[in-house]
């Protein structure tokens, strides 16, 4: 699922990807279509999937939200079963199906048709033009599935059962078509059974590096060496657990969580696998925190599937935002331990956290298999919500209502000679209480995307002394003085 404004009137609006029949993979009924809900600014949301022209065709899964082609609109990439679908924004309020003449319709040679579950936009070579990472699952015959039992009734088989399939680069042209780049870019050679892709400049050179979580498989890290991906995961101490343990990686974030200025990782797994917390070092390398930080014991007994890391409280400090439920039927595990209540991970203050459950509200509601989630300030009120999707269950959003007065900051880009959305900008803001540090990106969580613009909570502090962006292209900008509460449109300069 996405938040993001696709009609460009400075409201959020909200779209989810949908499933289809299981035997034929085609919507062929309304329950299966995709859904576009615009905003109508008074807390209501209006359907416009058909007026849109966003019903879809087959079983899609995950939502990745760019302006690839840097005309102003936000476009639409849909991964799925069997077919992905790319969805040029018009501008007037619709959007075509470009897949074919892009030259994102092509089966795999060796894999055939692939499963991909999420997608990461990102200007993997700095030419200002968005390329396009997509996240594969594992190879499926929905034909010729295997039989598989938990407690006596079928269930899903191990992911051991099934073949490794490769991760997708495919570059920008320019003139609305891609080229796939996978083999040259060093993607090809690692086959995995990805579940999400998430991006940052690790070292903070302005080349972002992919972290691509597997679902009982090694994790994947791969760093930008000038037109080359590197897999390093092992290298990186992110490819496994602390234990050495396989767990089932869903979704992740890349964000700086303490405040050092250097993006650290989190990832999400099911039931008494914890939620790994990889602390960057600055020194290339990652230090797992997950018992140090607490998360470990907070984490076992949940299954998560998104994990998102934003400021939900304003109080400088990056929370973490999980939603939670596991993989099998009500019926093929422990009465009620499938749907489970979302969870925020508040952070105390660096890497420590508590989890807030029933405090944070999200007891109101029935507990559920949830899948998906983003956030963006949906009420215009300076605070993060959240949208969660779920498996045969309706959609929630989620108010932020956090309690206290603490400020806010939002810098809204636009580049010129970097991609229009700002992409892989790393943006610094500085107050009374110290630095923090965030980018651009809408990659976040599990198959999902997250609005911009890029969102500092200032706590106490009614400005910022500085607000300094380093754009992909290489310029420098400094705001000084910003006053708080508000967005700022920053433009790229253009030198």
């Amino acid at each position: 699922m996405a938040v993001f404004d696709y009609d460009n009137d400075g409201r959020l609006d909200i779209f989810f990807a949908n499933g289809a029949d299981i035997r034929n993979l085609k919507k062929d009924a309304p329950k299966y279509w995709n859904r576009l809900f615009r905003n109508e600014g008074n807390g209501r949301f209006t359907d416009v999937t058909e007026q849109a022209g966003l019903k879809g065709i087959g079983f899609d899964v995950g939502v990745a939200i760019a302006d690839y082609d840097n005309d102003g609109n936000e476009d639409i990439f849909l991964s799925g079963v069997y077919r992905n679908t790319l969805y040029h924004n018009n501008g007037d309020g619709t959007f075509t199906d470009v897949t074919a003449n892009a030259g994102l319709d092509k089966k795999d040679p060796e894999y055939g048709p692939l499963w991909s579950v999420g997608a990461v936009w990102v200007d993997v070579n700095n030419d200002g033009l968005l390329d396009l990472i997509v996240i594969n699952y594992l190879k499926w015959d929905g034909k010729n599935e295997a039989y598989c039992e938990l407690n006596s009734h079928r269930a899903y088989c191990h992911p051991g059962k099934y073949k490794a399939t490769p991760n997708e680069l495919f570059l920008n042209n320019g003139d609305g078509t891609f080229r796939d780049a996978s083999v040259e870019w060093g993607l090809r050679g690692h086959p995995g059974k990805g579940m999400a892709g998430v991006i940052a400049s690790t070292n903070l050179d302005g080349k972002m590096d992919l972290f691509v979580t597997n679902d009982k498989l090694l994790n994947y890290f791969f760093r930008d060496k000038s037109g080359k991906f590197e897999e390093v995961g092992f290298d990186a101490n992110v490819a496994l657990r602390e234990d050495g343990a396989f767990i089932s990686g869903m979704g992740a974030d890349f964000r700086d969580l303490d405040n050092d200025g250097y993006p650290d990782i989190c990832l999400v797994a099911l039931a008494n696998e914890t939620f790994p917390i990889y602390r960057n070092t600055g020194k290339g390398t990652f230090e797992d925190v997950t018992e140090k930080s607490g998360m470990a014991k907070l984490s076992m007994p949940m299954a998560g599937f998104s994990a998102m890391i934003a400021d939900f409280d304003n109080d400088g400090w990056k929370d973490i935002f999980v939603s939670r439920g596991d993989v099998q039927s009500a019926t093929s595990v422990p009465s009620g331990s499938a749907n489970q209540p979302n969870t925020v991970f508040r952070n105390l203050g660096g890497m420590k956290f508590a989890a807030l459950t029933d405090e944070a509200g999200f007891a109101s509601r029935p507990p559920a298999r949830h899948r998906g989630s983003a956030f963006g300030d949906l009420s215009g009120g300076g605070r993060l919500d959240v949208v969660v999707s779920g498996i045969d269950a309706p959609g929630e959003i989620w108010i932020n209502e956090s309690p206290g007065h603490n400020h806010w900051l939002e810098i809204k880009l636009q580049g010129t000679k970097s991609n229009r959305d700002g992409i892989g900008a790393m943006v610094k803001a500085v107050t009374k209480s110290g630095a923090q540090y965030n980018h651009m990106t809408t990659s976040a969580g599990y198959a999902s995307s997250s609005a911009g613009p890029v969102h500092f909570g200032l706590g106490s502090s009614a400005s910022a002394d500085l607000v300094e962006i380093h754009w992909p292209s290489g310029i420098v900008q400094q705001i000084r003085d910003a006053a708080a509460d508000r967005v700022i449109v920053v433009k790229e300069p253009e030198k």
